[in-house]
């Protein structure tokens, strides 16, 4: 049978079609905006106890997991860090931070997970506060600290997320590097 067109001109204006099918579906594409995800567990570990809490929402939310990492990690001794983070705190200074693996913007719930250091919020977490925008986003805080509580780090929160939906902190005891270090001192002394 005959249809007006050979076949093997049909044949070739096949690919000229895929293709420009292509192209038009990736103009339609890069024209929808970028999906809205709903929950992020987004924190600032330094020895694996806000990790292991972060994994947990991570997989009890079914959400994405994203750490803040400074570019200049903190000394891997205790006492060094504790030192660093106090000057820090008292200088106000914000360190800079690695790009995060996701962006934030496209979340509305976020877990924001952190250490205290020296009674505080770390400068690290202040420093992603202040470089990103909460506004009205559901923030649950979970806070890991060696047995002195909180601190301030509630009142820094609320000082940097001027629109967000702050709800109830969890916060847990989590002082087994600073209890080993006093009793390792202790025997070697």
């Amino acid at each position: 049978m005959q249809f007006g067109i050979p076949r093997r001109e049909l044949l070739k204006t096949l690919p000229l079609a895929a293709v420009g099918a292509t192209v038009a579906g990736k103009a339609a594409v890069s024209q929808v905006p970028p999906q809205i995800r709903s929950t992020l567990v987004v924190y600032f570990a330094r020895t694996g106890n806000t990790t292991v809490i972060a994994k947990q929402i991570r997989r009890s939310k079914n959400a994405d997991l994203a750490e803040i990492i400074p570019v200049d990690p903190y000394p891997e001794d205790y006492k060094e860090t504790v030192s660093q983070a106090s000057r820090e705190t008292e200088a106000g200074y914000l360190p800079p931070l690695k790009p995060l693996t996701v962006e934030v913007a496209r979340y509305d719930t976020l877990y924001l997970g952190f250490p205290i250091w020296g009674m505080t919020a770390p400068p690290v977490i202040r420093s992603f506060l202040r470089s990103n925008s909460l506004a009205g986003k559901t923030i649950y805080l979970f806070i890991t600290h060696g047995g002195y509580g909180l601190g301030s780090s509630i009142e820094v929160l609320h000082s940097h997320l001027d629109g967000a939906k702050m709800q109830p902190a969890f916060s847990m005891e989590a002082d087994q590097e600073r209890r080993t270090l006093e009793q390792v001192t202790g025997w070697l002394g």
